[in-house]
């Protein structure tokens, strides 16, 4: 039997990717979930949250849930989110990746995730929430 690949939690709300104009502050809002995350470049200021913070007003891409690769990666690590996009690819889901200095983050969308947690399970990774 093989072992598993790695473990991913699923995190329990429903967030929302959201543009703002790069000349814009952050928002309180964007700050009120138990994940976020904010990038700003010189094109524009995004923010990844419950989509429950985020006001009616802001454009954003809803119902995305996020897998977090659960424990710390070492930066010497190559192809990670690679072989699970492979995987999900093959499925014909789409991704949104997220990365911080100890883990990766995948964002499905909703429709997807029962799908996604099948494909990755079929090799050998494990879903827990």
């Amino acid at each position: 039997m093989l072992e598993k690949t790695l473990t991913l939690k699923l995190l329990k709300e429903k967030y929302g990717v959201c543009r703002l104009s790069a000349e814009e502050s952050i928002p309180k809002w964007g700050k009120n979930s138990p994940f976020y995350s904010i990038t700003k470049t010189v094109d524009e200021l995004s923010i990844v949250c419950s989509q429950d913070c985020i006001p009616k007003d802001i454009k954003c891409e809803k119902d995305w849930r996020v897998l977090k690769i659960q424990g710390t990666l070492d930066f010497s690590l190559i192809g990670v989110i690679s072989s699970i996009s492979t995987i999900l690819a093959h499925e014909k889901i789409s991704i949104f990746a997220i990365s911080t200095f100890d883990t990766d983050y995948i964002l499905v969308k909703d429709k997807d995730i029962g799908k996604t947690i099948v494909a990755l399970t079929n090799k050998n990774y494990e879903i827990v929430s």
